[in-house]
């Protein structure tokens, strides 16, 4: 079992924003990170800052041929994966009886198609050792999905949320070694708004946010921690309840 300090982590959605925030801390703890998004120019500048701990694998994660590369290719350059981190996701601004064909589906591909992917095919080298952690970043709109004009992302934020438990639950039986972890954060002060399918408010100019750095080190005390459900804001937990309650329906 590789010590905190030499750990490989694999980073999905790393060139910008929460992906590429982690990477740096988490090479700074001593760990060597894969960074993985489409942008070459905006990877390379991710893994400098990470001082000479970073291999940069070009790929788009909605095909499961690049991310079977990924493995293959970080598997190669270290010799194994023991924390892979699936955070590519995009939002979308649009109410739901508006949503088209082609909206469900790149909320779909994005947001839980490129997770699905990372969980089977790193999957084959955690069984053979019985030990790695698997960490889903969603968000608090995969619990309450109060931002209707958020609607196909909350959707696909709660398959993700379904598809880590299940994943989980079936681990637990055959290989224990094995952590499944979802990832909750709230509002972070990335681009992530104006990235947005159809655009969108800037994330940075919303109230209740969190830093890009703030959920990194949630992030990083996870990976020690191994924890099954973590939600990045504090209180967060409690509003989810509350939601649910307010709601007049029960979360359980």
């Amino acid at each position: 079992m590789s010590s905190m300090s030499d750990k490989v982590v694999v980073i999905t959605g790393a060139s910008a924003g929460i992906g590429a925030t982690t990477a740096e801390l988490l090479a700074r703890q001593g760990m060597s990170v894969v960074l993985v998004a489409r942008r070459r120019e905006a990877l390379e500048a991710v893994a400098a800052a990470c001082g000479g701990r970073a291999l940069v694998v070009v790929a788009d994660v909605t095909k499961r041929a690049d991310v079977r590369r990924v493995v293959d290719e970080s598997l190669k350059r270290f010799g194994r994966i023991d924390v892979w981190i699936n955070n590519a996701g995009r939002g979308v601004s649009r109410q739901p009886s508006e949503l088209t064909d082609e909206d469900v589906d790149e909320m779909m591909s994005v947001n839980v198609k490129s997770a699905l992917y990372g969980m089977q095919e790193v999957l084959p080298h955690f069984k053979s050792k019985n030990e790695g952690q698997i960490i889903n970043v969603s968000s608090l709109l995969g619990r309450m999905p109060f931002a209707t004009f958020r609607s196909a992302y909350c959707g696909a934020k709660h398959f993700l949320n379904a598809l880590t438990a299940t994943f989980r639950d079936e681990l637990r039986q055959t290989h224990p070694g094995i952590q499944v972890t979802l990832l909750s954060p709230g509002v972070v002060r990335t681009e992530f708004g104006l990235n947005a399918l159809h655009g969108g408010v800037d994330s940075r100019t919303l109230p209740g946010s969190q830093s890009a750095e703030e959920v990194a080190a949630v992030i990083a005390a996870t990976i020690v921690s191994r924890e099954p459900d973590v939600y990045t804001p504090k209180g967060a937990r409690e509003a989810v309840i509350g939601y649910y309650s307010r709601m007049g329906t029960d979360p359980a």
